[in-house]
């Protein structure tokens, strides 16, 4: 897996409403490489800004056909898809980089890893591939995305 750091690749779109919110999630989910192992995104936002509508919709753009449940209380849902390992993240309820080993991070990181609330643990972002950060624009939301490796500015460039 390539270190390289992506410089300044980083775009911005708005969000109306919720359907954008959700294709932003599938096509994201539709550039991603066949091998996503050890790729990871972090999501972050308020509470109610979408980071879990993109999370999902990623997950069922991939090929996910049942429900999937924010990992707020589990902290970790994972997924087999298509032959493809992906676990949901959420660290809301992590309060430093000491408990990642509870949650089985080493393991976690041989899959595509979805992390929502990243800034529990700032450390991610020199591990992680983009950064999408959701705020509330008005009615809708806005995405503020920051590809931090070269292998994900192609993917943001292509959303």
């Amino acid at each position: 897996m390539s270190r390289t750091r992506a410089r300044a690749h980083r775009r911005t779109l708005e969000l109306p409403d919720a359907a954008a919110t959700t294709r932003l999630g599938e096509r994201l989910a539709a550039r991603l490489p066949k091998d996503t192992t050890g790729w990871m995104i972090l999501l972050q936002g308020e509470l109610g800004s979408g980071k879990s509508t993109v999370a999902r919709a990623m997950l069922h753009a991939l090929g996910h056909l049942g429900p999937a449940p924010s990992p707020t209380y589990t902290l970790v849902e994972p997924y087999e898809i298509r032959g493809r390992t992906i676990y949901h993240v959420d660290l809301y309820r992590i309060s430093n980089e000491a408990e990642l080993p509870f949650l089985g991070w080493t393991d976690l990181r041989e899959g595509l890893v979805l992390v929502e609330w990243p800034e529990r643990v700032p450390s991610l972002a020199a591990e992680a591939d983009l950064h999408i950060h959701l705020t509330y624009a008005g009615a809708g939301r806005e995405a503020e995305m920051t590809a931090l490796r070269l292998r994900a500015a192609g993917l943001l460039a292509a959303v």
